[in-house]
């Protein structure tokens, strides 16, 4: 019975090995913490080459940067890497990608180091990152706003609250944006609109039909389109005092507001990326709450995800696709090969020609667009602590 027994886990595990069940032997130790893969899999009947990055987060920490450290703004993911000095990266999330002065803006939520950078786009997926020893990051769909508060000098209380359309990003007509110094030198908007610039949290100038104004080092500009401008009345004299208030919740798959993250929390950084793969060690999709599409999750492309597994560890990955050699993925499929890794938790972040794994100096997998390594809006650094 014993010799039974024996035998049938040595099959099991052979058979498990042969349909890509296991890979902990495919993995290389680069640094204390970080270990490397690359695997070659038939997937949906096309051949697959993926490169994964499995991190054990209490000897390495997990950092988002955009490109150029602005706002918007596009770089290499190999670029902000080597400027950082960190060992590995992934490109990360969504962006506008054009010939304007606005490429690079986010798509979704982006925090960096405590400050918001961009609001969230239709309550999407975001790898919270605190590099804490006990919740080093969370995977959960995000609302986060800015609220504008608007208080008397003279007695100093609250009188209302200006809800900012978004932050740091292009105004356009019936908005108001916010607009911090990580952003630009100047607001780059037009002449059609009312900006009030505060400094130390006090109204310091009000201009009217005019556009791009500095952005103070020690304050922010509120820019409101000419639709939205008597909602600034508060600031016509210039007397009050105003103050940024981040909102940031998190959504149930209804959409309902389970949880607000109060002033001050100890989340550094926040990327979103679309949408939801795995939730509680279940595969949960959710291209439709996160109003993506159906052909999106369905066609096989080039795929950047990143994941939690049972053992505490985090896992990044990339899938090569739209090459010969490499045919791609679609989001269930990855999905399954994900939770056959022991992933608890895990989201998409922006794929396609951005697909990128940036490791020890080099771009280890092979990038769609025909120039090579695309230009991207942020990514997720990998550099080992400091002992």
């Amino acid at each position: 019975m014993k010799n039974s027994l024996r035998f049938l886990f040595f099959t099991l595990t052979v058979l498990g090995f042969l349909c890509g069940q296991f890979y902990a032997q495919d993995y290389k130790t680069l640094k204390p913490g970080i270990e490397y893969a690359e695997v070659t899999k038939e997937i949906s009947g096309l051949k697959v080459n993926m490169n994964l990055l499995r991190l054990d987060l209490t000897k390495v920490r997990l950092d988002v940067h955009h490109a150029m450290d602005a706002a918007i703004g596009t770089e290499k993911t190999s670029s902000i890497a080597t400027r950082h000095g960190a060992f590995a990266a992934i490109n990360a999330g969504f962006f506008r990608l054009d010939t304007s002065i606005w490429a690079g803006d986010p798509v979704g939520t982006l925090q960096i180091d405590g400050k918001v950078l961009h609001e969230s786009t239709n309550d999407r997926i975001a790898l919270m990152i605190s590099n804490s020893p006990f919740a080093p990051v969370l995977m959960e769909r995000v609302r986060q706003n800015y609220d504008i508060r608007v208080t008397s000098t003279v007695r100093g209380v609250l009188g209302h609250e200006i809800h900012a359309s978004g932050v740091n990003g292009e105004r356009k007509k019936g908005e108001i944006v916010v607009f911090t110094p990580e952003f630009s030198r100047t607001t780059l908007t037009n002449n059609d609109g009312t900006e009030v610039i505060v400094r130390r949290g006090r109204c310091s100038e009000v201009r009217q039909g005019q556009g791009s104004s500095l952005i103070p080092s020690d304050g922010f500009v509120i820019s409101a389109d000419a639709d939205r401008a008597a909602e600034l009345a508060a600031f016509s004299k210039c007397t009050t005092r105003a103050t940024l208030y981040p909102n940031v919740r998190t959504v149930d798959k209804a959409g309902n507001l389970v949880f607000i993250f109060p002033p001050g929390n100890r989340i550094e950084d926040v990327i979103a990326g679309a949408p939801q793969l795995i939730k509680d060690s279940k595969i949960d999709i959710t291209w439709q709450e996160e109003k993506s599409s159906k052909s999106f999750v369905e066609t096989r492309h080039p795929r950047t995800a990143v994941a939690k597994l049972k053992d505490g560890k985090f896992l990044m990955i990339t899938v090569d696709g739209r090459t010969e050699s490499s045919g791609g993925i679609g989001l269930q499929d990855l999905a399954e090969y994900l939770l056959s890794l022991g992933a608890t938790d895990a989201m998409n972040l922006d794929g396609g020609g951005s697909t990128t794994m940036f490791v020890d100096g080099k771009v280890v997998n092979h990038p769609s667009d025909k120039e090579g390594e695309r230009k991207v809006s942020d990514a997720i650094l990998v550099t080992p602590r400091k002992k």
